[in-house]
């Protein structure tokens, strides 16, 4: 491992009632992972964007578990924690590379995904949480930090350059 990446590792600590998180943790890192990667369409890096985001969700636990869209916040702290690295790094996200985690599900054609990876960031998040999770607008809207007109409004824009695409 990389001696700057070991320097700015910090360790976490155990806190005490903490117990529901690991429950928390095993049922949603795939929920959360998942839409991350499709979205980002870089399995490795929605990898290491939900473990931030976990790792942030446990050192905040004590306010995260009365939120009433936990894996929302989640979600959305990976994805903002995402763009950051893309940004930093000036990273060009990988056209048309497969998801190659295990657990990830292959959407239904390969027209499907393509038509979705050509949607820009924002418009393919609303859809994936919408149609691969199905949040509904509230839970998009809080999960993303937008106005539900937002998400109405990508929605629609969105799904009319699919249909459009995929015809």
């Amino acid at each position: 491992m990389d001696e700057m990446v070991i320097e700015n590792m910090k360790p976490v600590p155990i806190v005490a009632g903490h117990r529901d998180f690991d429950s928390f943790y095993r049922t949603n890192w795939i929920e959360v992972y998942r839409p991350l990667a499709v979205t980002l369409r870089d399995a490795d890096l929605a990898r290491e964007a939900v473990d931030e985001a976990m790792i942030r969700a446990y050192r905040r636990w004590r306010a995260v578990r009365h939120y009433r869209n936990q894996t929302g916040w989640v979600y959305r702290v990976a994805l903002n924690w995402a763009v950051s690295q893309l940004r930093k790094t000036r990273r060009e996200v990988h056209r048309g590379h497969p998801i190659d985690a295990p657990h990830a599900d292959p959407l239904p054609s390969p027209d499907l995904y393509d038509a979705l990876h050509r949607l820009d960031l924002k418009h393919r998040s609303v859809v994936v949480l919408r149609y691969l999770l199905d949040w509904d607008e509230r839970d998009i809207a809080a999960a993303l930090g937008i106005p539900r007109g937002t998400v109405k409004s990508r929605l629609n824009r969105a799904m009319a350059k699919l249909r459009k695409d995929l015809t």
